[in-house]
């Protein structure tokens, strides 16, 4: 196939789209820790972007979607992007290396995802390592068992549009092993700079047209599907935490309203392309309660999940696995699901979230206990206290109102 202007420009627009979005989480992030945090909790999105940046030239694109060696993982014919080149792969429309692009955001902003189960107590030296190792052992054989024509998942018909099993529940499942690993924060305290969250929760929803509309690899009527569905749900599971939040604690919050627009868009994003828009209610008003229950399980079993990766992404992305085998419909997209009569999808969804799950789970408690032993995951009791900003980073986000100066910010001897 030739090289299609109009898809090669949307999927460009897509990936500039996603690529926002990793910022969008560090303030999402970094609005809900102390202000003696924000700094680390924000390097660990940026930092990513270089990281896995680099990861995914020398390997990872390779590793997900080479050919497949056993339906398991992608050789490394690929490494260091050999043959990847402006020519479209077989059956596209786009240059083979915008597609790899494309992809790398994705890959980027998945191990960002963990670090809200670890934030405030994890040392930086172990962030490196674990990010660099988990995307290349965990992310990449998933990104492959599901989206590369080799992989096994993929040959069994498992639907993931845009990433609720290779993105979200594979971080989320991972989030909640780092969680029981690393153990509680020695002094959680109640979000810093909740505006902060409120942008990064808007940065989110506007990139996340990219993350879902642009997995359809063109701009033609599947990604008009995906890009009205994503706003939908994000709406319909603002909504719907909130009420949930009325009746559970008597108010609605920010900070419920945030949470539940991002439930909504992981829920959506593995159905995006193959639901209507009615469907596409559901599915947000789903998030909405499932992923706000998600949320209060770790005041049942005592787990310091510190900003909600596993109760908003481990089980929103599951939830969405399971409820595109339900609401799948050939009248949008190119399969039926369990309403429209077809039962047997729902194996394939079933069978992906459980070896997702299982397999995120299992690799990361090893990669923890290994760093543990080499390196050590969790800073000191006193740089904890004083804050990882200053303790890992020598910076602060804020300065102190005793070095600001008087009133309006202006020094009180130069006002004299």
């Amino acid at each position: 196939m030739e090289i299609n202007g109009a898809d090669t420009a949307w999927l460009m627009v897509s990936s500039a789209m996603v690529m926002l979005m990793v910022p969008g989480l560090a303030f999402f992030y970094g609005g809900m820790v102390h202000s003696k945090n924000v700094l680390s909790s924000c390097m660990h999105s940026f930092f990513a972007l270089g990281l896995i940046t680099l990861q995914w030239v020398v390997v990872g694109y390779s590793l997900a979607f080479g050919p497949s060696q056993g339906g398991f993982i992608g050789g490394f014919d690929h490494a260091l992007l050999q043959g990847v080149g402006l020519e479209p792969n077989e059956g596209s429309t786009l240059p083979a290396l915008l597609f790899m692009a494309f992809q790398m955001m994705f890959a980027i902003i998945t191990p960002a995802l963990i670090s809200g189960a670890f934030a405030e107590r994890l040392k930086f030296s172990a962030f490196v390592w674990f990010t660099l190792l988990w995307s290349t052992l965990v992310y990449d054989p998933i990104c492959h068992w599901v989206w590369a024509s080799g992989g096994w998942l993929f040959k069994m018909g498992a639907l993931d549009f845009a990433g609720g099993t290779v993105v979200h529940l594979s971080s989320g499942a991972s989030a909640l092993v780092v969680a029981f690993v690393l153990g509680k924060r020695k002094h959680p305290s109640a979000p810093g700079n909740l505006p902060l969250t409120l942008i990064g929760a808007g940065l989110l929803w506007f990139g996340w047209f990219g993350f879902n509309a642009g997995s359809a690899l063109s701009s033609g009527k599947s990604a008009a599907l995906a890009f009205v569905n994503t706003h939908i749900a994000a709406g319909a599971a603002a909504v719907s935490w909130a009420i949930a939040e009325r009746v559970k604690h008597g108010r609605a919050t920010t900070l419920g309203v945030a949470s539940g627009l991002v439930a909504g868009l992981v829920c959506i994003t593995p159905a995006a392309g193959f639901v209507g828009p009615i469907a596409s209610i559901a599915l947000g008003l789903f998030a909405g309660f499932v992923c706000f229950g998600g949320v209060l399980l770790k005041q049942r079993f005592g787990y310091d999940d510190a900003l909600d990766a596993f109760g908003i992404h481990g089980v929103g992305g599951a939830l969405g696995a399971l409820l595109t085998g339900v609401f799948a419909s050939k009248v949008w997209g190119s399969t039926d699901g369990l309403l429209a009569g077809n039962a047997a999808q729902m194996g394939p969804q079933v069978y992906g979230v459980l070896a997702a799950a299982a397999y995120s789970m299992l690799v990361t408690f090893v990669l923890l206990k290994v760093l543990d032993a080499v390196i050590g995951l969790r800073v000191s009791e006193e740089e904890e206290y004083e804050g990882l900003d200053l303790s890992l980073h020598a910076e602060t986000a804020y300065r102190p109102a005793s070095e600001r100066g008087g009133v309006h910010g202006v020094a009180e001897e130069s006002a004299a």
